[in-house]
């Protein structure tokens, strides 16, 4: 097992935390005259003039129980990005340590390490968006504090290789963030199941994909109960503002339908799987394990210019590592993909 306490930077080691009125007392019936609210209540309809739960506990019970997991594994913070910076600022010192990342993936973990002055090591994926193990391992340096692993990867869509995440859990004594903003629309399963078996692993979720509220900015951090701790005592006292608690209560409590939209998306990306190979402009498609497709094209700008001149709007990823001349679908409904069909066999037809 990781020394957690070892790995925590020295202030945030020693840091106490701020105290919220609603820490000292956590009832809910009474007078309340303790934390400076306008008791007259909010201008706009709505009791909204009341501090949220600082601890999110509705939430968390109720995501314990859907997810497999114990209350106080859970971080619940405003959107996922908010769980990549603290963890960053909980581990790593500013002009010392640094953060791997495997190249083509989610943009925010080399942002959020260079907001916090922190170097970032990139081992790029393989050609075919899989981990360069060996490299990856061989990278790590003395003062490597965290690997951020994104799966299913964004921008290509697919899982990364589940043993090489398990060589890398057990070989690193820092901490492994596996992202997994898109895995409810893949067969695997979260690694949330290993948490018990590693205390270096925090897993990342988020509401923005498959329950469709991105909206209102809530993510999700899984881990041992020691990291989580002092995830809670870095972040802003009421980092998730009441009225995005209420609506992450009421879709938890419809979990189904948000099975069966994730069922409907998958099927959507399977139809468009089918209908882009019928193109000659498509060169590729890579496998996808998230509610977007990859495709490589034959050129990436001018097709990405037609879309948008249509009113479609698609990302160009051709920036990217390994994703030259390369478009980025996010699975839309029947009808919005049908659109996007016509608008590609016009291009074809007009070139």
């Amino acid at each position: 097992m990781i020394n957690i306490q070892e790995l925590l930077r020295k202030n945030i080691r020693e840091l106490k935390p701020y105290s919220s009125a609603r820490d000292e007392y956590t009832g809910s019936i009474g007078i309340f005259l303790d934390a400076n609210e306008n008791s007259f209540g909010s201008i706009p309809e709505g009791k909204l003039n009341r501090y949220p739960d600082p601890h999110q506990s509705a939430i968390k019970e109720k995501l314990a129980k859907i997810k497999g997991a114990n209350p106080e594994n859970i971080f619940i913070g405003n959107g996922s990005d908010e769980a990549i910076d603290i963890v960053i600022r909980a581990f790593c010192e500013p002009g010392k340590d640094s953060v791997l990342i495997m190249p083509p993936t989610y943009g925010m973990y080399k942002v959020a390490a260079d907001i916090n002055d922190v170097q970032t090591i990139d081992i790029p994926l393989t050609e075919d968006f899989q981990i360069e193990t060996e490299k990856v391992i061989s990278a790590i340096a003395e003062f490597t504090k965290i690997i951020f692993i994104c799966s299913p990867n964004n921008p290509s869509g697919n899982l990364l290789d589940r043993n090489s995440i398990y060589l890398i859990l057990s070989t690193f004594n820092g901490i492994v963030v596996v992202d997994e903003a898109y895995i409810d629309f893949s067969n695997e399963e979260s690694w949330i199941k290993e948490l018990d078996n590693f205390n270096n692993l925090v897993v990342l979720q988020t509401f923005s994909k498959a329950w469709g509220l991105a909206n209102i900015r809530v993510g999700m951090a899984f881990g041992n109960s020691e990291v989580i701790s002092v995830m809670n005592k870095i972040k802003y006292p009421y980092n998730v503002n009441g009225v995005s608690q209420k609506m992450i209560i009421e879709a938890l409590d419809n979990e189904v339908k948000k099975n069966k939209v994730v069922k409907s998306i998958n099927t959507e990306r399977e139809k468009l799987i089918k209908e882009l190979h019928n193109f000659s402009l498509i060169e590729y498609v890579y496998k996808s394990d998230a509610n977007f497709l990859l495709a490589k094209v034959n050129n990436a700008n001018k097709i990405y210019n037609y879309l948008l001149e249509n009113k479609i709007i698609v990302r160009n990823r051709s920036n990217m590592i390994h994703c030259k001349d390369c478009l980025r679908f996010t699975i839309g409904t029947e009808y919005e993909n049908t659109k996007l069909i016509e608008t590609l066999k016009r291009y074809e037809e007009e070139k």
